[in-house]
């Protein structure tokens, strides 16, 4: 079995049963288990600042896909869940990147594992602790607590825990 981790993302509201929704496909996936899931964070946008706040989670899986096969399946459900790709970094329903494959170093046209962003972004790197604290960055030669101890205080402050109340899509909690 190969191991992956997977951030998801959403900032069109239902967030939360986008997350939900995404997880449920990817656990369809043949031959493909969810080992973790982190917590839901609320986080501020990134790259196009002018949009709503993001839900993101991370989960490790096991698979028996291959990296590009991993990709087409998480691009199959980006679409089932009406992901536009309109505007760079914009709104989506849902956005799935494969953040590491194995250990493995991948430079294709289509994939680049470790995703190549990944260590620079406290909306990724927050939730990745918690599912696994002493996972290795290859490209980097830093575990991913290493590497959040990297990131301004200024940025985790837009990575906040949610939780879902009643009636609403959600509110902040608790700063990490």
């Amino acid at each position: 079995m190969n191991k992956a981790y997977i951030a998801l993302g959403s900032n069109i509201n239902p967030r939360n049963e986008f997350l939900e929704q995404a997880i449920n496909e990817i656990e369809q996936i043949k031959q493909t288990s969810i080992v973790k899931l982190s917590s839901i964070y609320e986080t501020d946008p990134v790259g196009f600042e002018d949009q709503e706040k993001f839900l993101n989670q991370v989960i490790e899986i096991e698979t028996n896909c291959s990296a590009v096969e991993l990709l087409e399946e998480c691009q199959m459900i980006e679409r089932k869940l009406g992901r536009k790709r309109e505007v760079r970094w914009g709104p989506r329903t849902i956005d799935l990147d494969i953040l590491l494959y194995n250990q493995e170093n991948i430079m294709m046209n289509q994939l680049v594992i470790p995703h190549p962003r990944m260590h620079v972004r406290a909306f990724v790197l927050v939730p990745l602790v918690e599912v696994n604290p002493n996972l290795v960055i290859p490209t980097i030669n830093k575990t991913v607590t290493e590497q959040l101890s990297l990131i301004t205080n200024e940025e985790k402050r837009g990575v906040v825990k949610w939780i879902k109340k009643d009636g609403e899509d959600g509110s902040k909690l608790t700063e990490s």
